[in-house]
């Protein structure tokens, strides 16, 4: 049996909030063995730090874009009216976007 082949034992503390989220990630796999689960996590598990300015570059994008159409669509409806130069603003806002996107896409599938 696999429990006979293993004689080191590993303890560690954990706050009751510790224990709770342990148990409710247990609970989403569907597992209630809580040493079968923290053995394949401290083997198999992996801790990804998502540090990329490119995401925060991309939600500054987001922002003046979500800005530039709104102040865009206002001025259709007060005047009724639309300009060559802002749909081209909206056009290279997007296109902006469309890069920032790609990079961190790119970043991500480094991780692999």
């Amino acid at each position: 049996m696999a429990n006979l082949e293993r004689e080191v034992q590993l303890k560690f503390r954990v706050t009751p909030e510790e224990r709770a989220l342990i148990e409710q990630k247990m609970a989403q796999l569907g597992t209630t063995n809580m040493a079968a689960y923290l053995r394949k996590m401290a083997i198999d598990g992996f801790v990804i730090n998502l540090e990329l300015p490119e995401l925060r570059e991309m939600v500054s994008l987001l922002r003046r874009s979500s800005n530039n159409l709104n102040q865009l669509t206002r001025r259709v409806h007060e005047t009724g009216r639309f300009y060559d130069a802002d749909l081209d603003e909206l056009r290279q806002s997007y296109d902006s976007l469309w890069d920032a996107t790609q990079k961190i896409l790119s970043s991500l599938a480094k991780l692999q």
